[in-house]
């Protein structure tokens, strides 16, 4: 897959086939619309046209949206899906204010080579998002390429979909979000030093800074994951919390790998969640903690085997 971050000059080559939309999340819903795209290219190259930031960030200035992927993961997630090229669009409000024939005619035609387009019944584009699929039609007839209409329910599905796991991974029901997006939630980051108490008692982290303030975090608590360290898969637990039992304030987010001797600082880590294991907790004494901690390893040795299993 070809990702582009567009600039004026860029012109696709082969005429092509797009669909459009944030697909953060990347989930099951989103790759069905692009197998149809694939399906139904007719011999085209298929493209996805996708904005960053994303448009609420730029129209509304709101900081309080958090995203199931940040752009990279988002990449990586639809470079497995058999796309040609990814169209990557830096959202301003200048183009926001593209009326829906300029567009079209501007943007769609005149740099994206389209020739056939596969969206939503619901989708709105334009100047203030006032055109829809109808408008499209037209401007397909006056500029000769074909529109091709995602059925309603799947809309809904996607949707649903999107909703549902922001809403799971905020309660920390992560089961459920990995089912509806068809792979295991990822957190991407940078290892960084801690306080060092991990180490004291045995029981050394890797904590992971993540940049992206717009990525969503799942509820506190304490996680069974998995990671790919040099080229090896290595499960592990992970506590997204602050650490009371000695006082901390801020948020972290600390991976304690099993069976992995290595220096991870500086580098750039992905921890996926496959399990919650339980909430965060104020112990009375750091020797419960570690404690407890003994009893999280056994439970993640346990799903350990039933990981193996499936």
């Amino acid at each position: 897959m070809d990702t582009i971050d567009f600039h004026e000059k860029y012109k696709a080559e082969s005429p092509s086939a797009i669909t459009i939309g944030t697909f953060d999340g990347v989930h099951l819903g989103h790759k069905k619309i692009i197998e149809n795209l694939i399906a139904k290219s007719e011999g085209l190259s298929t493209m996805l046209l996708t904005f960053f930031p994303h448009p609420r960030m730029v129209l509304q200035q709101d900081a309080t949206i958090k995203l199931i992927n940040t752009i990279e993961e988002r990449i990586q997630l639809l470079e497995a899906t058999g796309l040609d090229t990814l169209i990557i669009y830096p959202f301003n409000r200048e183009f926001s204010r593209l009326k829906a024939r300029d567009f079209v005619r501007d943007f769609l035609i005149e740099h994206l080579n389209l020739k056939k387009i596969i969206i939503g019944y619901d989708h709105r584009f334009g100047r203030n998002r006032t055109a829809n699929i109808d408008d499209l039609r037209e401007f397909g007839e006056a500029f000769d390429f074909k529109v091709e209409e995602i059925q309603a329910k799947e809309i809904d599905d996607i949707t649903i979909s999107s909703t549902k796991i922001r809403k799971a991974l905020n309660e920390g029901d992560i089961v459920t979000a990995n089912t509806y997006l068809g792979y295991e939630f990822m957190l991407t980051g940078t290892v960084i030093s801690g306080k060092g108490l991990g180490n004291q008692i045995h029981f050394p982290t890797a904590n992971i800074h993540i940049k992206e303030s717009y990525k969503l975090i799942p509820k506190q608590g304490v996680y069974f994951v998995k990671s790919t360290l040099n080229d090896t898969i290595v499960f592990g637990m992970m506590n997204i919390g602050t650490n009371p039992t000695v006082a901390g304030k801020k948020q972290t987010i600390e991976v304690h790998f099993f069976d992995f001797e290595g220096d991870l600082y500086g580098k750039k880590i992905q921890v996926q969640l496959i399990e919650r294991l339980r909430d965060e907790r104020k112990f009375s004494s750091v020797e419960k903690l570690k404690a407890q901690l003994e009893k999280d390893k056994e439970a993640s040795h346990i799903l350990i085997q039933k990981y193996h299993a499936q």
